[in-house]
C-alpha cells in the first residue's frame, strides 16, 4: 500500500530550503524516535512511512526538484514506498541496517533486536511476504549510532607541504592535534584522522576528522602537478648571446644555462627540483625566461641599441 501523500517538508519538520544535511539529521532522528520497534505507541508504524517516504524523495536531487515543481503530482503515479531506499532493510534476525546514501537512507543508524525473529516485522510493514501477519521480536536492545565526520582546513607553506613531516594545529572548538603531513602533499588533498570526529552515541563509535590541505600561495614558484615554474630575468645580451644564470628552488639555488637566442617564454628544465612523490619520485623545476630591459639607459646603451637597430634585418613580427 503506497503511502498517503504529505508536505514531505513538514514531515520532517525542515524548511523547504535545507541543506542535504539539514534533511539527513532531521530523518535520522525521526526514525529513531518513531521505529515501531523502538515505539510501542499507535500509529508509530505509520508515522515511520511517511517519515520514511518524505526523506527517500528529499534526499535525491532530482525527485526533489520534481517535488517542488509539481507538489503532490509529482510522483505521476509512482508509489515511493516500494523505492530502493525501502527495501534495504535486513531481514533476518540479528542487527539491520538501513540503506547506505547510494541506496538511500541512513547508513550510520543500526538497529539491534536482540538475536529475535523479526524478518515478518518488515515484511508486513514493507509490504513483503508476511502476508500481513506482525510477529515483533521478543525485546529491543537499542541502537548506536556512529559519530559524524568532520572536516578542517590545514594551511601549509609550499617549502612545508614539499619537506612534510609532523604539523600541530589547533580547531575552532580548541582541540589541538599533531599530525604527520607525507611529503610532497598537494593542495585539496585530505589526511585522514580516525576516530577524531563527532563522538558516536549509545556506544557507536566516533566519526573521523579530515584535514584538507590549503597551500599558500608562494611569491616565486607556480604548482602544476608535481613541477613547479618560476620566472627568470635574462638581460637582452644574456638571451642573444646565452648565459649561465641562478635560479631559486625550494632547497636553496641552482644554475641553469640559457642557450643562446631564447625568447622569453622559453622554458629550461631542471630535473628533479619538483615536488617528491608517493613512491619517493619527484617533478621538475622549470626555469622560464623573461627578457627584462634596464628601466633606463645610460648614453653608451642607448647608442649601442640604436647602432644594433641600425645593423640588423631581424623583424620579430616577420617569418622566423
Amino acid at each position: 500500500m503506497a503511502v498517503g501523500f504529505r508536505d514531505y517538508y513538514e514531515t520532517l519538520g525542515v524548511s523547504r530550503d535545507a541543506s542535504e544535511e539539514e534533511i539527513r539529521r532531521a530523518y535520522r532522528s525521526l526514525a529513531r524516535k518513531h521505529h515501531p520497534d523502538v515505539n510501542k505507541e499507535e500509529g508509530a508504524e505509520d508515522r515511520f512511512k511517511e517519515i520514511s517516504e518524505a526523506y527517500e524523495v528529499l534526499r535525491d536531487t532530482e525527485k526533489r526538484e520534481r517535488y517542488d515543481r509539481l507538489g503532490a503530482n509529482w510522483r505521476a503515479g509512482e508509489d515511493v514506498s516500494s523505492a530502493a531506499g525501502f527495501d534495504g532493510f535486513a531481514r533476518r534476525g540479528g542487527t539491520a541496517r538501513a540503506p547506505s546514501p547510494a541506496g538511500g537512507g541512513f547508513e550510520d543508524i543500526r538497529f539491534d533486536f536482540g538475536g529475535g525473529e523479526f524478518s515478518d516485522c518488515f515484511e508486513g510493514l514493507f509490504g513483503g511476504r508476511g502476508g500481513g501477519r506482525t510477529r515483533r521480536a521478543d525485546r529491543f536492545d537499542g541502537f548506536s549510532t556512529r559519530g559524524g565526520d568532520q572536516e578542517a582546513e590545514l594551511e601549509l607553506s609550499l617549502e612545508e607541504a614539499a619537506q612534510g613531516g609532523r604539523r600541530r594545529f589547533t580547531l575552532a572548538d580548541g582541540r589541538s592535534f599533531t599530525v604527520n603531513v607525507p611529503p610532497g602533499v598537494r593542495d585539496g588533498q585530505r589526511i585522514r584522522l580516525a576516530g577524531e570526529g563527532t563522538p558516536g552515541m549509545a556506544g557507536g563509535p566516533p566519526g573521523d576528522l579530515f584535514l584538507r590541505v590549503r597551500l599558500r600561495p608562494h611569491p616565486r614558484f607556480r604548482v602544476e602537478g608535481r613541477d613547479l615554474y618560476v620566472d627568470v630575468p635574462v638581460a637582452p645580451w644574456e638571451a642573444a648571446l646565452g648565459a649561465t644564470v641562478e635560479v631559486p628552488t625550494l632547497t636553496g639555488t641552482a644554475k641553469v644555462k640559457v642557450p643562446k637566442g631564447s625568447s622569453s617564454g622559453r622554458k629550461l628544465r631542471l630535473k628533479g627540483e619538483g615536488l617528491p612523490g608517493p613512491g619517493g619520485e619527484k617533478g621538475d623545476l622549470y626555469a622560464v625566461v623573461q627578457i627584462v630591459l634596464p628601466k633606463r639607459l645610460t648614453k653608451e646603451e642607448r647608442e649601442l641599441f640604436e647602432r644594433l637597430a641600425e645593423v640588423s634585418k631581424f623583424n620579430p613580427r616577420g617569418r622566423r
